[in-house]
């Protein structure tokens, strides 16, 4: 008999925008991100410790590398984070014509590659200047690539098990997309919608892959996420949550069995927040049957002197 889904507030920072989620392995703790409080936040689930880093500017997303400590993005620019001593560095910075835009989520393909896209000035949560973001590859070595523009919000990155497929969410778009993906290169093409969300479950915001291949998506504004078959484009499962604004998720835990979902809280009112008590928390899901993947790392030695 399966044991029913539980979902439980785990992480009660208040966070103004709570993103980007990956299980360390190694450490056995979660990494995520408060975009707007400016912070990256590392939280161990045996001793309920929590130790933070700050920044200068947003950060977008945090992962860690291969040869030490993290990349994150912050503002503009893929920064490399040493985490013993606080020091961010900058690595290469993107769009210099937009001095407004920032990078959002980001995550790591198959390869040790590090996707991350950029958007607008926000002028409220989720209201941004329209078309201004791009989606942006960063290699090992610091080779940096285009691959999209005239984004809106770039949101939700993951790949298929085999590397062969590539999802991706523009927010504003209210679907989730796929292209068909080169790991050896590196190359997207041939994009189409895999699944539109309906407007009661607000925007797509970011997500994962289960080990069975069916994504886990975030839904800003909806109270929930959800389950999606990326080939039938069925809705599998909806989980709700006691917060509106769910940002983001990845599966982890000893056996990744937990589901982890950021939230945030920017943007609420008074009376919204009275009702919302774990707005800005990071929630976990237990029970749901599925597992996940173990994250990949950046491929670069990002502490190492140039």
């Amino acid at each position: 008999m399966m044991s029913p889904v539980k979902v439980e507030p785990v992480v009660n920072l208040h966070a103004l925008v709570g993103e980007g989620p990956v299980w360390e392995e190694s450490e056995q703790t979660l990494l995520f991100v408060d975009i707007m409080g400016k912070k990256i936040h590392r939280w161990n689930p045996t001793t309920n410790q929590i130790t933070s880093c700050s920044t200068d500017a947003p950060v977008g997303f945090a992962v860690p590398a291969r040869g030490g400590g993290y990349v994150a993005g912050v503002g503009r620019t893929f920064s490399a984070v040493d985490w013993s001593t606080g020091a961010v560095t900058s690595l290469v910075t993107v769009d210099d014509d937009k001095p407004q835009n920032r990078l959002n989520d980001g995550k790591v393909d198959p390869a040790g590659r590090l996707f991350a896209g950029t958007m607008g000035l926000e002028q409220s949560p989720g209201e941004v200047q329209r078309k201004q973001g791009s989606l942006f590859s960063v290699d090992s070595d610091l080779t940096l690539i285009q691959h999209l523009d005239q984004v809106d919000i770039s949101n939700g990155l993951d790949w298929s098990s085999d590397g062969k497929l590539f999802f991706y969410v523009d927010s504003l778009k209210k679907t989730l997309d796929v292209f068909d993906y080169d790991v050896a290169t590196g190359r997207m093409d041939s994009r189409r919608v895999v699944f539109e969300l309906k407007d009661e479950e607000g925007l797509p915001d970011g997500l994962t892959l289960d080990a069975d291949g069916k994504i886990w998506i975030c839904c800003y504004n909806g109270w929930r996420v959800i389950q999606v078959d990326p080939h039938t484009g069925v809705r599998l499962q909806t989980v709700a949550l006691p917060v509106s604004k769910t940002t983001s998720c990845c599966f982890g835990g000893p056996h990744y069995s937990d589901l982890y979902v950021t939230s945030a809280s920017l943007g609420l009112s008074q009376s919204d927040l009275r009702v919302q008590t774990f707005a800005g928390a990071t929630f976990r899901i237990s029970g749901l049957g599925v597992k996940g993947r173990p994250p990949v790392e950046f491929g670069g030695n990002v502490l190492k002197k140039n």
